[in-house]
């Protein structure tokens, strides 16, 4: 097997890793305390289009985490780059919340409903049958189809509920047209997430909670991923997949001695 370089940058994923049903995983905050110490490059990754970087900086802040807002890289971020380099200054039309909006206007798009370059569906906690409507019919007269991520349900304390994936789906059935899916486990993620802080894909790690996304996601970017046991995934339900971890550990406090 190859050997790999000792790690220099680090990302990982928010929910399942550093946060678990709306409490810190115990270790994770020191893990990114001393990340931060270390002058490391890191960022901290969010498939979930909905929060802007400093909505999700105060949100850890309340659970003890002290993270940088330029630390934070979610799908919506990822979303508005990948648009900005196809298509400079375009047009589009967007179902999501603040996340997506803030990004896209961020990277000087125009959000608009008339003749847009793009359809952009994201995550928001109101999906709206006018606008999923009208995106059908942009999306039948010409526009491009985008969706942030692929997950088709997203967790809440009543259960799980209908995500982008779902939605997008339902899009597609009605327009015959397949979106493109930015987030994880799109390596697109990866590499616009290493990017962003100026690392290789070489000397970099990638820690996640679940191997059909972070783990599968890391892997074809060519980094070196860890799977942590505190969230979706298990030791066993690992096994099972066409493709392994470079490694597994219990949680992030036991990367505390490699930074």
């Amino acid at each position: 097997m190859h050997e790999r370089k000792p790690v220099q940058s680090w990302l990982t994923d928010m929910d399942g890793v550093l946060v678990h049903e709306g409490q810190p995983v115990p270790g994770a905050p020191e893990f990114i305390n001393k990340l931060r110490s270390s002058g490391k490059p890191f960022l901290v990754l969010t498939n979930n289009s909905i929060y802007t970087p400093r909505d999700l900086q105060a949100r850890l802040t309340r659970m003890g985490f002290e993270v940088p807002e330029h630390a934070i890289w979610t799908a919506a971020l990822a979303t508005a780059q990948f648009l900005a380099d196809q298509r400079p200054g375009g047009t589009a039309y967007a179902i999501g919340e603040a996340g997506l909006t803030t990004a896209l206007h961020a990277v000087g798009y125009v959000l608009t409903d008339f003749a847009p370059d793009y359809v952009v569906l994201g995550e928001t906690r109101t999906y709206s049958f006018e606008a999923i409507t009208k995106a059908v019919r942009l999306i039948n007269e010409g526009a491009r189809f985008i969706c942030t991520n692929p997950d088709v349900t997203g967790p809440s304390t009543e259960g799980a509920l209908p995500a982008a994936g779902s939605v997008a789906a339902m899009v597609s059935k009605a327009t015959g047209v397949a979106p493109y899916f930015v987030g994880k486990p799109n390596p697109m993620m990866m590499r616009s997430a290493l990017n962003t802080i100026d690392a290789h894909s070489e000397t970099t790690a990638m820690i996640g909670d679940r191997m059909d996304t972070d783990v599968l996601c890391g892997l074809e970017a060519g980094l070196e991923t860890i799977l942590v046991l505190t969230g979706i995934s298990t030791r066993v339900e690992a096994e099972r997949y066409p493709y392994r971890p470079s490694r597994i550990v219990n949680s992030v406090a036991d990367l505390m001695d490699e930074i």
